[in-house]
């Protein structure tokens, strides 16, 4: 149980990376260009950040998350693999 909830820990930290190498690009056009679409894309990699660093210490705080039932914890899993995904798309078509 403990490599499967070590993985999502380590899928939000990785995710966090990613979205503040958005952040950052976003924030560089936005300052640039200043449109809407832009603060919305850095509030949205707030948003994202945030509820991963929530995550992250809810799992740090009680060692478990949703409970450390074995479906919930491959359901984390797979959702933190697929938002890592996302983002991993994402980064490669802004830092272009």
């Amino acid at each position: 149980m403990a490599f499967w909830m070590g993985s999502a820990v380590g899928l939000a930290a990785i995710n966090l990376a990613l979205l503040s190498i958005l952040g950052s690009i976003w924030l560089s056009n936005y300052r640039k260009f200043g449109t809407n679409l832009l603060l919305g894309l850095l509030l949205f990699a707030g948003v994202l950040g945030a509820e991963n660093v929530i995550a992250i210490g809810a799992y740090l705080s009680t060692g478990m998350v949703y409970g450390g039932g074995r479906t919930a914890m491959y359901a984390v899993v797979a959702l933190r693999g697929l938002q890592f995904l996302a983002l991993v798309f994402l980064t490669a078509v802004t830092a272009k």
